[in-house]
């Protein structure tokens, strides 16, 4: 077996209680099933010692063994889907702030609110500036990223 880099005593204790509370809900699953231990480690291909150590907490047993045990009480939920980027709202996030960086008018390109200057085109590129329609407004889901990153519609309004 491979060494481990960290002892699962370094682990936070958060998630050694995440851990354990798994275990948990794994033990009173299979006990609401009515079935034995022995039974269940047949059905995950594992021993019966690991599934009590699964059901006991233990962090060192394999990924797999747990993942396994998930899907043995829920097919149809996917464990992948508590990690998938949409769902990952620390790193939207930080991406939200990344764009609006790079959206943030600098004083030497736009004037003050309610000037009635009109900044010039930039020489570099000849095309006129982006001009901000209204305030960047905070986004925290998946929805609004991808609003922001979409940019401003242009609808044409009939009437």
């Amino acid at each position: 077996m491979p060494r481990q880099n960290t002892s699962p005593a370094d682990y936070p204790h958060a998630v050694l209680q995440q851990i354990e509370q798994l275990a948990h809900n794994i033990a009173i699953a299979r006990k609401r099933r009515g079935e034995s231990q022995a039974q269940w480690a047949k059905k995950l291909g594992i021993s019966q010692p690991t599934m009590a150590r699964i059901e006991r907490g233990d962090p060192s047993v394999a990924m797999a063994s747990y993942v396994m045990c998930m899907w043995l009480i829920n097919q149809a939920q996917g464990l992948a889907d508590l990690v998938a980027p949409l769902n990952d709202h620390v790193a939207l996030e930080k991406e939200v702030s990344r764009v609006r960086v790079k959206c943030r008018p600098t004083s030497s390109t736009y004037s003050a609110p309610g000037a009635r200057k009109r900044p010039a085109a930039s020489p570099a590129t000849s095309q006129p500036p982006i001009r901000v329609a209204e305030p960047a407004k905070a986004w925290s889901t998946a929805q609004g990223l991808a609003a922001l990153m979409a940019g401003p519609t242009n609808k044409k309004r009939d009437g």
